[in-house]
């Protein structure tokens, strides 16, 4: 089910199921901003690519900043919600389980979408209802996509764009206001105010439910959100102002720090 910020709801194209003839279906659809695809699960795996704006990807335990270009994989049977970031075109693969065996392929992640792996999953056929019939020669065309698209996908290269969740539901509050909004405040201190806490029980809260310190968990949520406004073309010092940075130099030495290298190599890399 799709719904707005404002509560209304909007259509979703109904889909088909994966099956023993057709394993992996395509599904093709944009999202307004802010709109919400509630909590769900499948019983096949699933992967969301974001062809162009960007996409919040909510697990009990994590949440991913899908930018363009990337994906997040959802594994089979994990409930999942979905929020459109900006007005995003995303394409969803629905994949039944033998299709990528094996550990990796049991835990969500972010990853790399190539140019070959972009291009195999834009020709590939998008269910519709009424499916028009197939032939034998786009059955065999689309047999050889998917079979290139699993092995694609097996060399894909995950990224670091997730980051924990908390339990407890206050602190996960917190944590989701900071998602929505992630240059309102520029330090712990602020934070801490707006949840009520002081700054040290903040402090000790993260690395006790989240195994990470403030300071690292903001600074992956800020990265996630600078690599989509960096895809969109954003200038350094828009990029900067947005996430409450006083100066593009102060965000060039955050993001130095973080991950060894200065934005312009990261978002190149990246």
């Amino acid at each position: 089910m799709l719904r707005t910020r404002a509560g209304e709801l909007s259509y979703q194209p109904e889909r088909r199921d994966p099956s023993d003839e057709r394993p992996m279906r395509a599904n093709r659809r944009v999202l307004a901003h802010l709109t919400d695809i509630q909590p769900h699960h499948h019983d096949w795996g699933q992967l969301v690519f974001s062809v162009s704006g960007a996409v919040r990807v909510d697990t009990e335990q994590s949440t991913f900043i899908v930018p363009p270009s990337r994906a997040v994989w959802i594994p089979a049977r994990l409930e999942h919600a979905v929020t459109a970031i900006e007005r995003a075109d995303l394409l969803t693969l629905y994949m039944r389980c033998e299709l990528l065996d094996g550990a990796l392929w049991l835990q969500s992640r972010v990853l790399e979408v190539s140019p070959l792996l972009r291009e195999l999953t834009l020709a590939l056929p998008i269910d519709a209802d009424p499916c028009p019939p197939e032939t034998a020669d786009d059955a065999a065309r689309r047999r050889g996509l998917q079979a290139l698209v699993v092995h694609e996908l097996q060399r894909a290269r995950a990224l670091s764009l997730g980051m924990p969740l908390p339990r407890d539901a206050r602190l996960r509050s917190l944590c989701e206001a900071m998602l929505r909004e992630p240059g309102r405040h520029a330090g712990l201190e602020d934070w801490a105010a707006d949840a009520g806490y002081s700054p040290r029980t903040l402090s000790r809260l993260f690395r006790e439910q989240l195994g990470t310190s403030f300071a690292q968990w903001r600074s992956q949520l800020l990265l996630a959100h600078a690599l989509t406004l960096a895809a969109r073309g954003r200038p350094m010092s828009h990029i900067a102002a947005e996430l409450g940075y006083a100066s593009a130099s102060a965000f060039t030495a955050m993001v130095t720090r973080t991950v060894g290298m200065p934005p312009s190599r990261f978002f190149a890399e990246a």
